[in-house]
């Protein structure tokens, strides 16, 4: 019962000393298990992102989803349903690519902030922006497996792939504007050759087919690339 987790916040310090952010944490009901850092969206920590952790909680996880865009603006929040709040996303998003590097450094403080506290093993998870976020954790990151949705514009940092060290799984859309068919054949190309590397195609899907009420959500594609992600983790994390 997901409303059996606790639910709290962790306040992670920054790995170049330039302040604290923080995320939202999940805690399963029996208090300890192994940990899943989500990682957002353009839309910030919104209301999508804690179900993902709170999700991954009932299944017996500490889920925790930091907040990437706290250099910018803390405390995002937005939805899909509105052209304002559209275009303010894609603001923060191309305010945030100058700090990626950044955005990675803190998702490592967050890997080490859940390990702490699980005491375990752990994963990423991510969608969109969080989906490029959870191939540069899988790189440049100590995960012991990661699981992309749709990541966007990782065709040009491919080379990256050599620092992988655990199983990466990647949701790819066939139908992804943000992600157009020559970029989709690079990236099968490219890290086809990694045998930790594993890229599933959704034919007849859109970018976002895995958000939950968005526009382009689809139950079937969603529901099989959940199932490949929650077996990733059952045997990479146990």
């Amino acid at each position: 019962d997901r409303k059996e987790n606790t639910m709290s916040k962790l306040t992670i310090p920054a790995a170049d000393g330039s302040g604290e952010f923080s995320a939202y944490c999940a805690m399963p009901k029996s208090g300890s298990g192994p940990g899943i850092v989500v990682l957002q969206e353009i839309f910030g920590v919104n209301h999508f992102m804690r179900e993902v952790c709170d999700g991954y909680a009932a299944e017996g996880y500490v889920a925790a989803c930091p907040d990437l865009f706290w250099r910018i603006e803390p405390g995002v929040e937005l939805t899909d349903r509105t052209q304002a709040e559209w275009d303010r996303a894609f603001e923060l998003m191309n305010a945030f690519l100058p700090l990626f590097e950044r955005g990675v450094a803190d998702i490592q403080a967050t890997v080490s902030a859940v390990r702490s506290r699980c005491g375990g093993k752990v994963g990423a998870v991510g969608y969109c922006l969080g989906g490029s976020l959870a191939y540069a954790a899988a790189c440049h990151t100590d995960v012991e497996a990661a699981s992309g949705y749709y990541p966007v514009q990782i065709e040009n940092s491919l080379d990256a792939a050599s620092g992988i060290r655990n199983p990466l799984i990647l949701h790819i859309a066939e139908k992804d504007h943000f992600c157009p068919p020559e970029a989709q054949e690079k990236i099968g190309r490219e890290l086809g050759k990694n045998e930790l590397v594993t890229v599933y195609s959704y034919p007849n899907v859109d970018h976002a087919f895995a958000r939950t009420g968005g526009a382009n959500y689809d139950e079937a594609a969603a529901a099989k690339a959940n199932a490949r992600t929650s077996e990733l983790f059952r045997a990479s994390l146990a």
